[in-house]
């Protein structure tokens, strides 16, 4: 038996054989169950399941009659809205391939994402709409979106709400504008009404569990993005393990602020909760007075998130008039949650975080915290049906427990490999006693009770004079300063020791006469003198991902070029 396998649920299975239909499936039948059940909440309007059922039906129609045919690939560009699910279930429905887009990307960038998949076709809101005509229209002809389909924010919620569901003032302008409609040089431009007015029927589903689902584009450390090709089997198997893992039901409430662009929000989110016949609650960005009364509002039940948004929400100078007691599951990922906040968690409200760990390339969870027994700070046991190790990199050789390495993992969440780039595939699968294994390139350890624990990044390492920091310990010690709200480490110049350790930090508000000196004398009270931060540089907000996670990368980039 695994040493993990002692903490686990008593109430699941090790392993699932998931259902071997397509993804549409578990909408359909959700709409056959709960026709008039909410699915999705926004500002104020409720979706029920049924007509999300139907909308996405008739956008599968309208898709089918602008020329999508089966394995097509249609990006979906959009923050958290009640369109984007549907848009989501609709491309599935057509038979086609969501290719998920972050809508941080501007044009220069988004060209990657039109040529690389060869996408004809893409939705999206009006206040993006311009950036990817822009794009397309700067690509050679036979390279351009032939098909652009365009929804504004206010055709999915009510202007008039009360307090609790209206969005937030600074947010009227980007929700309520009405922005004209871009013109695409050689295509068509449709309104999200067209669309769903389309009287065609749906087209016959063709699509199996080994077919193309979703095409989601990974950055890496070098390079333009990687699509990460995931069947329906992959996204399927991590959907219904995460909610049987969290002990979802036909009743839950999820809060939906994490981007559903992103691994995590479509998988374990968007996709659990559609699986099991709940609610979303969604948010388009984070704001933390609108989360927490969105919380208290809706009575949600799970909550998924990054770290940072708990931090931020407990910060709130209005938090004790927040009611968190319908709360029965938190947990995320993407940084480490500090210890200190998640003690304060427990403490208050009886609420155990449970941290998890997953890759584009793993459909969200390889490995989560078992809920009744999470370890703070860790990555948590492997998931359902999964062999997780931790190698030397060079070597492959396991590692002792407590020893550092390279996390391999293997599952039915796995993707096949990334899009048209067959030596990157190759470069991170290695075959281990008959298994194909995939190289996280994540460095971690094991404890003897089988959790696993990151250490860092393979190649986000810091050499001071020889000795080995790693900035994820860094950051976590730091954490525990009274002064930090948020921290960053990265690597600077040292013309003596080849590189020190520089810390990026953002203070709390009451903590704001602080000195960097202080922070660093800090540091030497309670930590080894090689990890000490040489230099301190207090930032009013560190740069995040569209998924909330620092960007580390970014950080370091500048400090190179500076």
């Amino acid at each position: 038996m695994n040493s993990h396998h002692r903490f686990w649920p008593r109430r699941l299975p090790h392993s699932i054989v998931p259902p071997q239909t397509p993804l549409w499936d578990n909408l359909a039948i959700s709409a056959r169950r709960y026709p008039d059940k909410p699915a999705l909440v926004f500002f104020g309007r409720t979706m029920g399941y049924g007509a999300l059922a139907a909308g996405a039906q008739r956008m599968a129609a309208c898709l089918h009659r602008l020329g999508v045919r089966k394995g097509d690939r249609v990006l979906l560009c959009m923050q958290n809205c009640p369109q984007l699910v549907l848009a989501h279930f609709a491309i599935l429905r057509a038979n086609a391939v969501v290719v998920p887009v972050n809508p941080m990307n501007r044009a220069e960038e988004l060209k990657h994402y039109i040529t690389d998949p060869q996408a004809r076709v893409a939705i999206t809101t009006a206040d993006l709409a311009a950036e990817l005509a822009q794009a397309s229209n700067a690509l050679a002809p036979d390279q351009r979106l032939q098909h652009l389909l365009v929804t504004h924010f206010t055709d999915a919620f009510d202007l008039d709400v009360d307090g609790s569901d209206a969005p937030p003032a600074a947010w009227k302008d980007w929700l309520c504008t009405e922005h004209g409609l871009p013109a695409l040089d050689g295509g068509a431009v449709h309104t999200w009404q067209q669309a769903l007015a389309c009287s065609d029927p749906a087209p016959d589903l063709l699509v199996g569990p080994d077919d193309l689902a979703v095409l989601p584009y990974t950055s890496g450390t070098t390079g333009l993005p990687k699509g990460c090709m995931h069947p329906h089997r992959t996204l399927m198997h991590n959907a219904v393990a995460s909610s049987l893992w969290g002990n979802a039901t036909s009743e839950n409430v999820t809060l939906a602020v994490v981007p559903m662009f992103h691994i995590t929000g479509m998988v374990s989110m968007m996709h659990a909760t559609i699986f099991s016949g709940g609610t979303l609650v969604i948010m388009p960005r984070w704001d933390r007075d609108l989360a927490g009364r969105l919380i208290s509002r809706w009575k949600v039940t799970s909550w998924t998130n990054i770290p940072t948004m708990v931090i931020d929400l407990m910060a709130s100078p209005n938090f004790a008039q927040f009611d968190l007691s319908s709360l029965n599951y938190i947990g995320g990922g993407g940084a480490a949650m500090p210890q200190a906040v998640a003690q304060r968690l427990q403490d208050q409200y009886g609420l155990r975080y449970a941290e998890g760990y997953g890759l584009t390339e793993t459909a969200a969870p390889s490995h989560s915290n078992p809920p009744d027994q999470p370890k703070q700070q860790c990555l948590g046991i492997p998931f359902m049906g999964t062999d997780a190790r931790v190698v030397d990199p060079d070597t492959l050789q396991q590692m002792p427990v407590g020893e550092q390495g390279e996390i391999l993992i293997h599952g039915p969440q796995v993707f096949d490999g990334y899009w048209k780039r067959p030596e990157a595939t190759e470069a991170v699968f290695v075959e281990l006693e008959g298994k194909r294994f995939f190289r996280s390139g994540d460095l971690g350890k094991v404890d003897a009770d089988g959790y696993f624990f990151i250490t860092d990044r393979l190649k986000r390492m810091i050499n001071a004079s020889g000795f080995k920091v790693w900035p994820a310990e860094v950051e976590s010690l730091m954490f525990r300063h009274p002064a930090i709200q948020e921290a960053c480490v990265i690597s600077t110049k040292d013309d003596y020791r080849g590189e020190s350790v520089k810390a990026v930090v953002v203070l709390r508000p009451d903590h704001a006469h602080t000195t960097e000196q202080e922070i660093i004398d800090w540091c030497r009270e309670n930590m080894a003198v090689y990890k000490v931060p040489r230099t301190v540089q207090f930032v009013q907000a560190l740069p995040k991902s569209g998924s909330g996670k620092v960007m580390w990368r970014l950080l370091q980039e500048r400090e190179v070029t500076a």
